[in-house]
C-alpha cells in the first residue's frame, strides 16, 4: 500500500496482481460539497460513457469478461431509474478493472487506467494532479529499486568474499567463535578501506541509528563496496597479507569514489 497527496488529499494505491489500483473512494472524498463517496462513484458508473469505457478496457484486458451483461447495462444507461454500484458491475460482468475491499482500509479501487478516467468526474485539474503525483511515485519507486538491487548485489558479493576467507584464512578445526572473529576482522578491512572506520566505531558514533554502516551508504559507496569485496576475495586467494590488502583497497576505493562522483556530477549538469 502506498499513498500520494493530490491537492491536500491522501489517495491510497494498492498492488493487485502486480498492477496498481487507485482508491476511487479517496478520490471521491476529495470532491468539494459532496458527503458520500459511494454516491459519486455510482453516479459516474451509471453514465453511458463510463460503462463504454469500462467495457472496452475489460474486453482488452480480461478474457473472462461478460460482454452480454455489459451491453445490458449500456442499454439502461441514462434512464432516470438506472443505478449501478461497483459491486453489481463486478458480480454481473466478472470485471477485474474495479475491486471492492472491505474493512478498515477498504473502499472501491480501480486500475490506474480507469482511476485516471474517473478523475474527470472529480475535476480536470484534480485528474492532472493525480497523474502527475502518480508518475512521481513511480519514479521514486524506480530509484529505490535501483538502490535495493545494488544492496542485494553487495550482499551477494559478500558471500563470495566470506567463501574466500573460509577457504584461505580460517585454519582447520577451529571453534565457531574463532571463525566469527576472523569474519568480523575481514569485514572491517572493507569498512576501514571505504569508510575509514570499523563497524563498532560506527555504532558508537551513531547509537540512535538501527542497522549497520552499509544500510546508510550512498549508491556510489555500495557500488564501490561491491567491487572491493570481489577484489579483496581475489587478494585473499593470492595470499596477500591483510595489512597490505587494506592499503591497496583504500587506494582503489578513493579512485573509484572520485570516478563515480565525477560521473554523477556530469549527469546533474546535463
Amino acid at each position: 500500500m502506498a499513498k500520494i497527496k493530490v491537492k491536500d488529499n491522501e489517495i491510497t494505491i494498492v498492488s493487485v496482481n502486480d498492477q496498481d489500483y487507485i482508491s476511487l473512494t479517496d478520490m471521491a472524498n476529495s470532491k468539494e460539497s459532496e458527503s458520500r463517496a459511494a454516491d459519486i462513484i455510482k453516479n459516474w458508473l451509471r453514465t453511458r460513457y463510463a460503462i463504454e469505457f469500462l467495457s472496452v478496457w475489460e474486453e482488452i484486458n480480461n478474457p473472462n469478461f461478460k460482454v452480454v451483461e455489459s451491453d445490458h447495462f449500456k442499454m439502461q444507461a441514462g434512464l432516470p431509474n438506472f443505478v449501478l454500484s461497483a459491486t453489481e458491475w463486478l458480480e454481473k460482468t466478472n470485471a477485474i478493472g474495479i475491486i471492492v475491499k472491505k474493512g478498515k482500509y477498504g473502499g472501491t479501487f480501480a486500475h490506474k487506467d480507469i482511476a485516471f478516467e474517473f478523475g474527470s468526474a472529480i475535476s480536470v485539474p484534480f485528474k492532472i494532479y493525480l497523474i502527475t503525483e502518480f508518475q512521481r511515485l513511480k519514479e521514486e519507486e524506480q530509484k529505490q529499486l535501483g538502490w535495493s538491487a545494488k544492496r542485494e548485489l553487495s550482499k551477494l558479493n559478500y558471500h563470495i568474499h566470506t567463501d574466500a576467507i573460509k577457504e584461505n584464512l580460517i585454519p582447520k578445526e577451529i571453534t565457531p567463535q574463532q571463525a566469527s572473529q576472523i569474519y568480523a576482522t575481514e569485514a572491517d578491512v572493507l569498512n576501514i578501506a571505504l569508510f575509514g572506520k570499523t563497524a563498532k566505531e560506527w555504532r558508537i558514533e551513531n547509537p540512535e541509528l538501527k542497522g549497520n554502516i552499509r544500510d546508510y551508504s550512498s549508491i556510489n559507496e555500495l557500488i564501490c563496496l561491491s567491487n572491493l569485496e570481489n577484489i579483496n576475495a581475489l587478494f585473499i586467494n593470492e595470499g596477500v597479507a591483510q595489512k597490505e590488502r587494506v592499503l591497496k583497497l583504500n587506494q582503489i576505493a578513493i579512485k573509484q569514489i572520485i570516478i563515480l562522483q565525477t560521473i554523477e556530477n556530469r549527469k546533474l549538469l546535463k
